[in-house]
């Protein structure tokens, strides 16, 4: 694991674009094609804009998201399909996009993102980190065992108070209970692996995950244990690591 600390989010999302772009552009370069796969909560957006800037040809680019909610209306905000929709693909020509339907047949689903995902490797994730230290929709406690490359999860008290503290949501009654999420497994098949996780509300998990051995009630420990784990933080987001364990 390695770790860099940003003065605000604005400067956090600019330079992991540049780190992704590089990535990427290094996968075109070398096999004419890559293969990404991105978070999409309010923790990147500063990645996404700074992102869609820098040039990198995304026609070759096929991108895989994280989760999605079961069950939400067409066009709901909170979707992250949408949220990919919206702040990334209406201002780029991607290859492909596997967007996952949360209205569908979870099944039916999940074995398309499942042969999808698996026909070649992965180049880059961008995997958050959420306020109970959730990878994708793997709450605590995650399932570490699972070899599936999607399942269908039920979400925790702190996930659907976190989505309304940001705004998705109303009240906490009207998060979705569940949803279809990339397992823990998947998401450390991924080549490598940057997690941009900027806020103070973020300070609490990143203290757990930097500090605390491999466990799936801190299921953002697992990517401790990846070969190309870059974990990009701001100063509010890091406010509460032990300086003297990050040397």
């Amino acid at each position: 694991m390695k770790i860099e600390i940003f003065e605000n989010p604005v400067d956090l999302g600019k330079t992991a674009a540049k780190y992704c772009a590089e990535i990427i552009n290094e996968a075109i370069a070398r096999k004419g094609e890559a293969r990404v796969v991105f978070s999409t909560a309010a923790s990147q957006f500063e990645t996404f804009k700074a992102l869609i800037e820098l040039n990198i040809d995304w026609t070759k680019v096929e991108v895989f998201h994280l989760d999605e909610y079961i069950g939400l209306p067409e066009g709901h905000p909170a979707s992250f399909a949408k949220f990919l929709e919206d702040r990334f693909l209406c201002s780029v020509t991607v290859k492909k996009a596997h967007l996952i339907d949360g209205r569908g047949d979870t099944k039916k689903v999940i074995e398309y993102l499942t042969r999808e995902i698996r026909k070649a490797p992965i180049d880059l994730g961008l995997i958050g980190i959420g306020e109970n230290a959730h990878i994708a929709f793997n709450d605590p406690p995650a399932d570490f065992g699972t070899e599936e490359s999607y399942i269908c999860v039920a979400l925790d008290d702190v996930c659907k108070q976190q989505q309304v503290g940001e705004g998705w949501f109303p009240t906490f009654d009207d998060v979705p209970k569940q949803a279809i999420s990339m397992t823990a497994h998947q998401i450390m098949q991924i080549k490598r692996i940057i997690s941009i996780v900027p806020h103070a509300v973020k300070a609490k998990a990143i203290k757990a995950t930097v500090e605390t051995q491999l466990t799936n009630m801190i299921p953002a420990t697992l990517l401790k244990k990846h070969p190309e784990f870059l974990l990009l933080l701001d100063k509010a987001s890091a406010s509460l690591l032990d300086s003297s364990k990050l040397q």
